[in-house]
């Protein structure tokens, strides 16, 4: 039995401590539920410091249904967070998060591989942030992606 399945079945001595790495445009925010800023080390051994404060995260439900969505909110007390995501919003391409958690532990290394979702919408209020991110929606995918039209391969206007 692994350290995370002993977590999960039995909520051991161990707490799990969540943290997000915001990706916009060229700026990177590394941020951490709780109120103690942690040190720790991540998958590319690389030591980073999340700094502590007020997020409530909602995973994604492990379903089929083709959203599977993270949504979460952050303290917006001191505004920094409302301006950029006001940024954000004007270019959702360049907008994305990592979401990793480590055990308190073992600050070593995650305790699972860490997922990255793009950033698809938010918005903000006077005391915190809502934003929403999840994976590319599989199901509304157009297949074939190549579509064979006139203005592309105008040879199929003779086939019959």
């Amino acid at each position: 039995m692994t350290v995370l399945d002993r977590i999960f079945s039995s909520s051991g001595e161990e707490v799990i401590i969540p943290t997000l790495q915001i990706n916009i445009k060229d700026k990177v925010f590394w941020l951490t539920q709780g109120y103690e800023d942690i040190t720790a080390t991540l998958e590319d051994k690389t030591t980073q410091t999340f700094i502590a404060c007020g997020i409530n995260l909602a995973l994604p439900a492990r379903n089929a249904n083709g959203t599977q969505d993270l949504k979460f909110s952050i303290s917006n007390i001191e505004g920094k967070v409302s301006t950029v995501i006001r940024d954000a919003m004007d270019d959702l391409q360049s907008a994305s998060l990592t979401y990793r958690y480590f055990i308190d532990k073992d600050l070593s290394a995650p305790a699972a591989l860490p997922f990255t979702l793009t950033i698809k919408s938010g918005y903000w209020l006077a005391t915190q942030v809502q934003i929403t991110a999840g994976y590319k929606n599989v199901l509304d995918t157009a297949w074939p992606r190549n579509r064979y039209t006139l203005p592309e391969f105008p040879g199929l206007r003779y086939i019959s």
